[in-house]
Protein backbone atom coordinates (compact mmCIF):
# COMPACT_ATOMS: atom_id res chain seq x y z
CA UNK A 1 0.00 0.00 0.00
CA UNK A 2 1.16 3.60 -0.69
CA UNK A 3 0.17 6.65 1.09
CA UNK A 4 0.02 5.37 4.50
CA UNK A 5 2.54 5.54 6.76
CA UNK A 6 5.26 3.27 8.35
CA UNK A 7 5.53 3.51 12.26
CA UNK A 8 8.39 3.60 13.63
CA UNK A 9 8.16 2.04 16.90
CA UNK A 10 10.34 3.01 19.92
CA UNK A 11 10.25 2.20 23.95
CA UNK A 12 11.43 4.54 26.32
CA UNK A 13 11.13 3.61 30.20
CA UNK A 14 10.87 5.81 33.31
CA UNK A 15 11.66 5.12 36.87
CA UNK A 16 10.29 7.00 40.35
CA UNK A 17 14.27 7.87 41.85
CA UNK A 18 12.81 6.12 45.34
CA UNK A 19 12.50 2.34 43.57
CA UNK A 20 15.08 0.48 41.68
CA UNK A 21 16.26 2.34 38.15
CA UNK A 22 17.18 -1.56 37.48
CA UNK A 23 14.09 -2.71 37.57
CA UNK A 24 12.91 -0.89 34.69
CA UNK A 25 15.50 -1.36 32.49
CA UNK A 26 15.59 -4.75 33.10
CA UNK A 27 11.65 -5.29 32.53
CA UNK A 28 11.84 -2.95 29.53
CA UNK A 29 14.98 -5.40 28.09
CA UNK A 30 12.27 -8.13 28.40
CA UNK A 31 9.76 -6.83 26.29
CA UNK A 32 12.35 -5.92 23.35
CA UNK A 33 13.02 -9.52 23.18
CA UNK A 34 9.42 -10.49 23.88
CA UNK A 35 7.68 -8.10 20.70
CA UNK A 36 8.34 -9.41 17.12
CA UNK A 37 8.48 -6.47 14.99
CA UNK A 38 11.14 -3.72 15.18
CA UNK A 39 11.02 -1.51 18.45
CA UNK A 40 13.91 0.81 19.31
CA UNK A 41 14.87 0.08 22.55
CA UNK A 42 15.46 4.27 23.97
CA UNK A 43 19.39 3.57 26.37
CA UNK A 44 18.55 6.69 28.23
CA UNK A 45 15.82 5.46 31.54
CA UNK A 46 13.66 8.56 32.54
CA UNK A 47 13.84 9.63 35.92
CA UNK A 48 13.58 13.40 36.10
CA UNK A 49 12.93 16.57 33.47
CA UNK A 50 16.70 16.25 31.99
CA UNK A 51 16.35 12.44 31.31
CA UNK A 52 12.76 13.22 29.70
CA UNK A 53 14.66 15.52 27.38
CA UNK A 54 17.83 13.66 26.45
CA UNK A 55 14.97 10.47 26.23
CA UNK A 56 12.86 12.23 23.49
CA UNK A 57 15.99 13.95 21.58
CA UNK A 58 17.08 10.10 21.00
CA UNK A 59 14.31 8.55 20.30
CA UNK A 60 13.65 11.70 17.61
CA UNK A 61 17.23 11.14 16.33
CA UNK A 62 16.43 7.46 16.10
CA UNK A 63 13.22 8.55 13.29
CA UNK A 64 10.74 6.94 15.90
CA UNK A 65 7.27 8.21 15.26
CA UNK A 66 5.45 6.32 17.83
CA UNK A 67 6.63 5.42 21.55
CA UNK A 68 5.86 3.56 24.06
CA UNK A 69 6.43 4.53 27.67
CA UNK A 70 6.84 2.23 29.81
CA UNK A 71 6.14 2.30 33.55
CA UNK A 72 8.86 -0.10 34.58
CA UNK A 73 8.07 0.95 38.34
CA UNK A 74 5.91 3.80 40.06
CA UNK A 75 7.52 6.34 37.30
CA UNK A 76 7.98 9.60 37.38
CA UNK A 77 4.09 11.36 37.06
CA UNK A 78 5.52 14.49 35.44
CA UNK A 79 8.42 13.71 33.38
CA UNK A 80 6.48 10.99 32.08
CA UNK A 81 3.84 12.77 30.82
CA UNK A 82 5.98 15.29 29.62
CA UNK A 83 7.35 12.89 27.05
CA UNK A 84 3.84 12.92 25.43
CA UNK A 85 4.08 16.61 25.44
CA UNK A 86 7.75 16.62 24.00
CA UNK A 87 7.51 14.14 21.31
CA UNK A 88 5.63 14.42 18.00
CA UNK A 89 3.94 11.17 17.43
CA UNK A 90 1.43 9.26 19.23
CA UNK A 91 2.66 7.64 23.02
CA UNK A 92 1.00 4.80 24.37
CA UNK A 93 1.56 4.47 28.24
CA UNK A 94 1.56 0.84 29.61
CA UNK A 95 2.85 -0.64 32.99
CA UNK A 96 4.55 -3.77 34.40
CA UNK A 97 3.14 -6.37 36.13
CA UNK A 98 4.69 -7.80 39.02
CA UNK A 99 5.77 -11.32 38.87
CA UNK A 100 9.15 -11.73 38.16
CA UNK A 101 10.99 -11.00 41.11
CA UNK A 102 10.47 -10.64 45.09
CA UNK A 103 7.82 -8.28 46.44
CA UNK A 104 10.59 -6.53 48.58
CA UNK A 105 13.29 -5.24 46.10
CA UNK A 106 11.39 -6.17 43.44
CA UNK A 107 7.98 -4.98 43.24
CA UNK A 108 7.79 -1.90 41.33
CA UNK A 109 4.24 -0.21 42.06
CA UNK A 110 3.91 0.18 38.40
CA UNK A 111 -0.02 -0.38 39.03
CA UNK A 112 -0.61 2.46 40.86
CA UNK A 113 2.02 4.22 39.40
CA UNK A 114 -0.39 4.18 36.40
CA UNK A 115 -3.07 6.17 38.05
CA UNK A 116 -1.26 9.11 38.98
CA UNK A 117 0.05 8.83 35.39
CA UNK A 118 -3.39 9.26 33.72
CA UNK A 119 -4.21 11.75 36.32
CA UNK A 120 -1.03 14.00 35.72
CA UNK A 121 -2.30 13.44 31.16
CA UNK A 122 -5.21 14.71 32.36
CA UNK A 123 -3.94 17.56 34.09
CA UNK A 124 -1.79 18.80 31.33
CA UNK A 125 -4.17 17.84 28.39
CA UNK A 126 -2.44 15.76 26.97
CA UNK A 127 -3.51 12.90 24.94
CA UNK A 128 -2.16 9.18 25.65
CA UNK A 129 -3.15 6.19 24.49
CA UNK A 130 -3.74 3.43 27.19
CA UNK A 131 -4.80 -0.07 26.29
CA UNK A 132 -8.13 -2.04 27.81
CA UNK A 133 -5.89 -3.26 30.89
CA UNK A 134 -2.17 -1.53 30.61
CA UNK A 135 -0.66 -3.91 33.24
CA UNK A 136 0.86 -6.91 31.86
CA UNK A 137 4.12 -8.54 31.84
CA UNK A 138 6.47 -9.02 28.76
CA UNK A 139 4.29 -10.75 26.83
CA UNK A 140 1.10 -9.30 27.76
CA UNK A 141 2.79 -5.50 26.56
CA UNK A 142 4.19 -7.42 23.69
CA UNK A 143 0.57 -8.01 22.55
CA UNK A 144 -0.58 -4.67 23.32
CA UNK A 145 2.60 -2.75 21.07
CA UNK A 146 1.09 -4.99 18.28
CA UNK A 147 -2.71 -3.57 18.72
CA UNK A 148 -0.70 -0.14 19.13
CA UNK A 149 0.93 -0.19 15.88
CA UNK A 150 -2.11 -0.15 13.64
CA UNK A 151 -3.98 2.75 15.90
CA UNK A 152 -0.24 4.59 15.53
CA UNK A 153 -0.77 4.61 12.08
CA UNK A 154 -3.97 5.98 11.63
CA UNK A 155 -2.83 8.26 14.10
CA UNK A 156 0.08 9.53 11.92
CA UNK A 157 -1.75 9.30 8.58
CA UNK A 158 -4.91 11.63 9.83
CA UNK A 159 -1.91 14.07 11.50
CA UNK A 160 -0.24 13.94 8.17
CA UNK A 161 -3.51 14.31 5.78
CA UNK A 162 -4.50 16.32 3.23
CA UNK A 163 -7.83 16.07 1.08
CA UNK A 164 -8.52 17.59 -1.97
CA UNK A 165 -11.94 18.26 -3.12
CA UNK A 166 -13.11 18.81 -6.71
CA UNK A 167 -16.50 20.43 -6.79
CA UNK A 168 -19.34 21.75 -4.62
CA UNK A 169 -21.29 18.57 -3.51
CA UNK A 170 -24.22 17.63 -5.95
CA UNK A 171 -27.79 19.33 -5.34
CA UNK A 172 -30.03 16.86 -3.59
CA UNK A 173 -27.06 14.99 -2.10
CA UNK A 174 -26.69 17.82 0.97
CA UNK A 175 -26.27 14.71 2.78
CA UNK A 176 -22.49 14.87 2.02
CA UNK A 177 -21.88 18.17 2.75
CA UNK A 178 -20.76 18.47 6.31
CA UNK A 179 -18.79 21.60 8.09
CA UNK A 180 -14.90 21.29 7.45
CA UNK A 181 -14.09 22.61 11.25
CA UNK A 182 -14.30 18.76 12.25
CA UNK A 183 -11.14 18.61 10.03
CA UNK A 184 -8.70 20.99 11.70
CA UNK A 185 -9.86 19.65 15.19
CA UNK A 186 -8.49 16.34 13.94
CA UNK A 187 -5.20 18.27 12.32
CA UNK A 188 -6.38 16.94 9.02
CA UNK A 189 -5.77 20.40 5.94
CA UNK A 190 -8.26 20.61 3.00
CA UNK A 191 -7.28 21.73 -0.71
CA UNK A 192 -11.31 23.05 -2.29
CA UNK A 193 -10.97 22.89 -6.26
CA UNK A 194 -13.55 23.68 -8.91
CA UNK A 195 -14.46 21.23 -11.49
CA UNK A 196 -12.74 23.35 -13.82
CA UNK A 197 -9.27 23.47 -12.33
CA UNK A 198 -8.99 19.76 -12.51
CA UNK A 199 -10.60 19.80 -16.27
CA UNK A 200 -7.79 22.12 -17.21
CA UNK A 201 -5.21 19.72 -15.31
CA UNK A 202 -6.72 17.09 -17.62
CA UNK A 203 -6.42 18.86 -20.72
CA UNK A 204 -2.69 19.41 -19.83
CA UNK A 205 -1.78 15.84 -19.95
CA UNK A 206 -2.99 15.21 -23.23
CA UNK A 207 -0.66 13.22 -24.74
CA UNK A 208 1.15 12.23 -21.35
CA UNK A 209 4.04 9.46 -22.37
CA UNK A 210 2.67 7.82 -19.24
CA UNK A 211 -0.63 6.96 -20.48
CA UNK A 212 0.22 3.52 -22.58
CA UNK A 213 1.56 2.19 -20.04
CA UNK A 214 -1.32 3.10 -17.70
CA UNK A 215 -3.24 1.73 -20.37
CA UNK A 216 -1.29 -1.50 -20.32
CA UNK A 217 -1.63 -1.89 -16.79
CA UNK A 218 -5.16 -1.24 -16.69
CA UNK A 219 -5.80 -4.21 -19.27
CA UNK A 220 -3.98 -6.62 -17.57
CA UNK A 221 -5.93 -5.92 -14.28
CA UNK A 222 -9.15 -6.28 -16.05
CA UNK A 223 -8.51 -9.15 -18.26
CA UNK A 224 -9.17 -9.27 -22.21
CA UNK A 225 -13.20 -8.88 -23.04
CA UNK A 226 -14.01 -7.22 -19.53
CA UNK A 227 -13.13 -3.65 -20.51
CA UNK A 228 -13.65 -0.80 -23.23
CA UNK A 229 -10.35 -0.50 -25.13
CA UNK A 230 -11.31 2.69 -26.50
CA UNK A 231 -12.11 3.57 -23.06
CA UNK A 232 -8.50 3.25 -21.50
CA UNK A 233 -6.59 6.33 -22.76
CA UNK A 234 -9.10 8.92 -21.29
CA UNK A 235 -9.26 6.91 -18.22
CA UNK A 236 -5.49 6.68 -17.62
CA UNK A 237 -5.12 9.96 -18.71
CA UNK A 238 -7.39 11.09 -15.92
CA UNK A 239 -5.70 8.63 -13.76
CA UNK A 240 -2.44 10.45 -13.94
CA UNK A 241 -3.88 13.46 -13.60
CA UNK A 242 -5.02 12.90 -10.09
CA UNK A 243 -1.71 11.20 -9.08
CA UNK A 244 0.37 14.88 -10.82
CA UNK A 245 -2.35 16.46 -8.85
CA UNK A 246 -1.35 14.80 -5.55
CA UNK A 247 1.90 15.31 -5.34
CA UNK A 248 1.89 18.74 -6.25
CA UNK A 249 -0.49 19.75 -4.12
CA UNK A 250 0.16 17.77 -0.92
CA UNK A 251 2.67 20.49 -0.08
CA UNK A 252 3.91 19.76 3.36
CA UNK A 253 1.32 16.94 3.99
CA UNK A 254 2.71 13.56 3.91
CA UNK A 255 -0.46 11.85 2.27
CA UNK A 256 -3.39 12.88 0.13
CA UNK A 257 -6.96 11.21 -0.37
CA UNK A 258 -9.58 13.11 -2.56
CA UNK A 259 -13.48 14.15 -2.44
CA UNK A 260 -14.46 14.53 -5.93
CA UNK A 261 -17.79 15.50 -8.15
CA UNK A 262 -18.16 12.84 -10.01
CA UNK A 263 -21.64 13.85 -11.57
CA UNK A 264 -24.05 15.04 -13.35
CA UNK A 265 -21.04 17.39 -15.57
CA UNK A 266 -18.31 15.43 -15.20
CA UNK A 267 -19.03 12.14 -17.56
CA UNK A 268 -19.95 14.73 -20.71
CA UNK A 269 -17.02 16.98 -19.83
CA UNK A 270 -14.46 14.47 -19.65
CA UNK A 271 -15.88 11.65 -21.83
CA UNK A 272 -16.41 9.00 -19.36
CA UNK A 273 -17.60 8.20 -15.95
CA UNK A 274 -14.53 7.82 -12.83
CA UNK A 275 -15.47 5.21 -10.99
CA UNK A 276 -12.60 2.77 -12.32
CA UNK A 277 -10.05 4.76 -12.08
CA UNK A 278 -11.05 6.05 -8.20
CA UNK A 279 -10.71 2.18 -7.67
CA UNK A 280 -7.75 1.72 -8.81
CA UNK A 281 -6.56 4.93 -6.29
CA UNK A 282 -8.31 3.36 -3.44
CA UNK A 283 -6.09 -0.14 -4.20
CA UNK A 284 -2.92 2.10 -3.43
CA UNK A 285 -4.41 3.80 -0.29
CA UNK A 286 -5.33 7.06 -2.39
CA UNK A 287 -9.16 7.15 -1.52
CA UNK A 288 -11.45 9.11 -3.80
CA UNK A 289 -15.10 9.60 -2.50
CA UNK A 290 -17.65 9.85 -4.87
CA UNK A 291 -20.27 12.67 -4.72
CA UNK A 292 -17.31 15.30 -2.58
CA UNK A 293 -17.81 13.17 0.64
CA UNK A 294 -15.45 14.55 2.59
CA UNK A 295 -15.54 12.57 5.61
CA UNK A 296 -15.93 9.66 3.48
CA UNK A 297 -12.81 10.02 2.22
CA UNK A 298 -11.71 10.92 5.69
CA UNK A 299 -13.09 7.73 6.54
CA UNK A 300 -11.52 5.55 3.82
CA UNK A 301 -8.14 6.94 4.27
CA UNK A 302 -8.36 5.73 8.24
CA UNK A 303 -9.30 2.33 7.38
CA UNK A 304 -6.62 1.86 4.98
CA UNK A 305 -4.35 3.00 7.81
CA UNK A 306 -5.61 0.93 9.87
CA UNK A 307 -5.70 -2.85 7.73
CA UNK A 308 -3.26 -1.88 5.36
CA UNK A 309 -5.82 -2.75 2.28
CA UNK A 310 -8.30 -1.26 -0.15
CA UNK A 311 -11.54 0.07 0.95
CA UNK A 312 -14.29 1.21 -0.34
CA UNK A 313 -17.27 3.86 -0.08
CA UNK A 314 -20.76 2.85 -0.68
CA UNK A 315 -24.34 3.63 -0.23
CA UNK A 316 -26.41 1.53 2.68
CA UNK A 317 -28.76 1.39 -0.30
CA UNK A 318 -31.16 -0.97 -0.46
CA UNK A 319 -33.38 -3.53 1.23
CA UNK A 320 -33.03 -7.21 0.41
CA UNK A 321 -35.89 -8.97 -0.88
CA UNK A 322 -37.85 -10.97 0.98
CA UNK A 323 -37.96 -13.79 -1.42
CA UNK A 324 -34.33 -13.78 -2.01
CA UNK A 325 -33.89 -14.04 2.08
CA UNK A 326 -36.61 -16.88 2.36
CA UNK A 327 -34.16 -18.83 -0.66
CA UNK A 328 -30.39 -17.67 -0.23
CA UNK A 329 -29.81 -16.87 3.35
CA UNK A 330 -32.80 -18.37 5.86
CA UNK A 331 -31.42 -21.26 7.33
CA UNK A 332 -28.53 -20.80 5.54
CA UNK A 333 -26.99 -17.81 7.73
CA UNK A 334 -27.74 -16.82 11.57
CA UNK A 335 -29.19 -13.39 9.96
CA UNK A 336 -33.18 -11.93 10.20
CA UNK A 337 -34.10 -10.29 7.13
CA UNK A 338 -33.91 -6.77 9.03
CA UNK A 339 -30.34 -7.95 9.83
CA UNK A 340 -29.17 -7.47 5.92
CA UNK A 341 -29.00 -4.88 2.99
CA UNK A 342 -27.45 -4.14 0.00
CA UNK A 343 -24.25 -1.59 0.15
CA UNK A 344 -24.47 -0.44 -3.33
CA UNK A 345 -21.99 1.95 -5.41
CA UNK A 346 -21.55 2.85 -9.24
CA UNK A 347 -18.45 1.35 -9.81
CA UNK A 348 -15.42 2.57 -6.99
CA UNK A 349 -14.76 -0.28 -5.26
CA UNK A 350 -11.05 -2.13 -5.68
CA UNK A 351 -11.21 -4.94 -8.05
CA UNK A 352 -9.35 -7.06 -5.75
CA UNK A 353 -12.30 -6.82 -3.39
CA UNK A 354 -15.04 -7.94 -6.22
CA UNK A 355 -15.77 -11.54 -7.61
CA UNK A 356 -14.45 -12.81 -10.84
CA UNK A 357 -17.65 -11.74 -13.25
CA UNK A 358 -16.45 -7.83 -12.33
CA UNK A 359 -15.94 -5.71 -15.28
CA UNK A 360 -16.23 -2.15 -16.89
CA UNK A 361 -19.30 -1.64 -17.47
CA UNK A 362 -21.45 1.90 -17.71
CA UNK A 363 -23.66 3.81 -15.58
CA UNK A 364 -27.45 2.59 -15.75
CA UNK A 365 -28.94 5.60 -13.93
CA UNK A 366 -26.63 8.08 -15.22
CA UNK A 367 -27.43 6.69 -18.92
CA UNK A 368 -30.64 7.60 -18.28
CA UNK A 369 -30.36 10.83 -17.35
CA UNK A 370 -27.85 12.46 -19.84
CA UNK A 371 -27.41 9.89 -22.57
CA UNK A 372 -30.53 10.48 -25.22
CA UNK A 373 -33.42 7.87 -24.85
CA UNK A 374 -32.38 4.56 -26.57
CA UNK A 375 -28.90 5.15 -28.13
CA UNK A 376 -25.99 3.28 -26.68
CA UNK A 377 -24.04 4.01 -23.36
CA UNK A 378 -20.60 6.76 -24.39
CA UNK A 379 -19.69 8.61 -21.74
CA UNK A 380 -21.33 7.28 -19.34
CA UNK A 381 -18.86 3.85 -19.35
CA UNK A 382 -16.00 3.82 -16.75
CA UNK A 383 -17.73 2.45 -13.74
CA UNK A 384 -16.47 -1.07 -12.45
CA UNK A 385 -19.47 -3.39 -11.88
CA UNK A 386 -20.12 -6.71 -10.21
CA UNK A 387 -20.61 -8.46 -7.16
CA UNK A 388 -18.50 -7.45 -3.94
CA UNK A 389 -16.72 -10.56 -2.76
CA UNK A 390 -18.03 -12.39 0.30
CA UNK A 391 -16.00 -12.08 3.78
CA UNK A 392 -15.20 -10.02 6.84
CA UNK A 393 -16.11 -6.51 6.70
CA UNK A 394 -16.66 -3.69 9.48
CA UNK A 395 -19.04 -0.92 7.86
CA UNK A 396 -18.07 2.25 9.54
CA UNK A 397 -17.92 6.23 9.45
CA UNK A 398 -16.80 9.16 10.75
CA UNK A 399 -18.49 12.25 10.97
CA UNK A 400 -18.82 16.18 11.71
CA UNK A 401 -22.35 16.89 12.02
CA UNK A 402 -24.51 20.11 11.45
CA UNK A 403 -23.52 21.68 15.02
CA UNK A 404 -19.75 20.81 14.36
CA UNK A 405 -19.65 17.87 16.50
CA UNK A 406 -17.83 14.62 15.69
CA UNK A 407 -19.21 11.58 16.04
CA UNK A 408 -19.28 8.08 14.66
CA UNK A 409 -20.53 4.41 13.89
CA UNK A 410 -19.06 1.10 14.13
CA UNK A 411 -20.58 -2.08 12.84
CA UNK A 412 -18.85 -6.02 12.03
CA UNK A 413 -20.60 -8.05 9.55
CA UNK A 414 -20.26 -9.83 6.08
CA UNK A 415 -20.61 -9.25 2.44
CA UNK A 416 -22.60 -12.83 2.46
CA UNK A 417 -22.21 -15.37 -0.88
CA UNK A 418 -25.39 -14.41 -2.10
CA UNK A 419 -25.85 -13.18 -5.96
CA UNK A 420 -27.39 -10.04 -5.99
CA UNK A 421 -28.48 -9.90 -9.45
CA UNK A 422 -28.64 -6.05 -9.69
CA UNK A 423 -26.17 -3.41 -11.75
CA UNK A 424 -23.33 -1.56 -10.12
CA UNK A 425 -20.79 -2.72 -7.54
CA UNK A 426 -22.83 -4.17 -5.32
CA UNK A 427 -22.95 -6.94 -2.15
CA UNK A 428 -24.93 -8.31 -0.05
CA UNK A 429 -24.20 -7.44 3.48
CA UNK A 430 -25.49 -9.06 6.90
CA UNK A 431 -24.92 -6.97 10.52
CA UNK A 432 -26.60 -8.71 13.05
CA UNK A 433 -29.00 -6.13 14.76
CA UNK A 434 -29.32 -3.91 11.68
CA UNK A 435 -32.45 -3.10 11.72
CA UNK A 436 -32.34 -1.67 15.09
CA UNK A 437 -29.11 -0.13 14.44
CA UNK A 438 -30.57 1.97 10.91
CA UNK A 439 -33.37 3.36 13.23
CA UNK A 440 -31.49 3.98 16.08
CA UNK A 441 -27.93 4.97 15.26
CA UNK A 442 -27.72 5.65 11.42
CA UNK A 443 -31.67 7.84 11.19
CA UNK A 444 -31.97 8.71 14.95
CA UNK A 445 -28.46 10.44 14.79
CA UNK A 446 -28.93 11.82 11.01
CA UNK A 447 -25.97 10.32 9.41
CA UNK A 448 -25.85 10.27 5.50
CA UNK A 449 -26.13 7.85 2.97
CA UNK A 450 -22.75 6.63 2.64
CA UNK A 451 -20.56 3.99 4.89
CA UNK A 452 -16.63 3.43 4.55
CA UNK A 453 -15.92 -0.39 4.36
CA UNK A 454 -12.95 -2.23 5.28
CA UNK A 455 -12.46 -5.82 4.85
CA UNK A 456 -11.86 -7.80 7.40
CA UNK A 457 -13.13 -6.90 11.37
CA UNK A 458 -11.06 -3.86 12.77
CA UNK A 459 -14.39 -2.87 14.57
CA UNK A 460 -11.48 -2.95 17.69
CA UNK A 461 -9.10 -0.72 16.23
CA UNK A 462 -11.25 1.92 15.13
CA UNK A 463 -12.75 2.17 17.70
CA UNK A 464 -9.50 2.94 19.54
CA UNK A 465 -8.41 5.57 16.73
CA UNK A 466 -11.77 7.34 17.25
CA UNK A 467 -11.08 7.63 20.98
CA UNK A 468 -8.17 8.73 20.64
CA UNK A 469 -9.37 11.46 18.25
CA UNK A 470 -11.37 12.86 20.79
CA UNK A 471 -14.82 11.50 19.38
CA UNK A 472 -17.42 11.28 22.32
CA UNK A 473 -19.71 10.05 20.37
CA UNK A 474 -18.94 6.10 19.05
CA UNK A 475 -22.11 3.96 18.07
CA UNK A 476 -22.44 0.52 17.28
CA UNK A 477 -25.19 -2.37 16.75
CA UNK A 478 -26.17 -3.02 20.30
CA UNK A 479 -27.45 -6.36 20.89
CA UNK A 480 -31.20 -6.67 21.99
CA UNK A 481 -30.32 -6.56 25.44
CA UNK A 482 -28.72 -3.06 25.30
CA UNK A 483 -31.76 -0.77 24.31
CA UNK A 484 -30.51 2.06 22.43
CA UNK A 485 -31.89 5.58 24.57
CA UNK A 486 -34.45 5.72 21.30
CA UNK A 487 -35.75 2.68 21.45
CA UNK A 488 -39.33 2.14 22.57
CA UNK A 489 -39.27 -0.63 25.16
CA UNK A 490 -42.81 -1.58 24.46
CA UNK A 491 -42.56 -2.16 21.17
Amino acid sequence: MQNIPEVKLGIIAVSRDCFPIGLSIRRREAIKAAYKGDLYECPVTVENEKDMLKAVADVKAAECNALVVFLGNFGPETPETLIAKNFDGPCMFVAAAEGDGDLINGRGDAYCGMLNCSYNLGMRHLKGYIPEYPVGTADDIAKMIGDFVPVARAIIGVQNLKIITFGPRPQDFFACNAPIKGLYELGVEIEENSELDLLVSYKEHAGDPRIADVCKDMAAEMGEGRYFPDMLERMAQFELTLLDWAEAHKGARKYVAFADKCWPAFPEQFGFEPCYVNSRLASRGIPVSCEVDIYGALSEYIGSCISEDSVTILDINNSVPAQMWEEQIKGKFDYTLTDTFMGFHCGNTPSCKMCDSRAIKYQLIQHRLLEPEGSDPDFTRGTLEGDIAPGEITFYRLQCDSEGNLRSYIAEGEVLPVATTSFGGIGVFAIHEMGRFYRHVLIQKRYPHHGAVAFGHHGKTLFEVFKFLGVQDIAYNQPKALPYPTENPFA
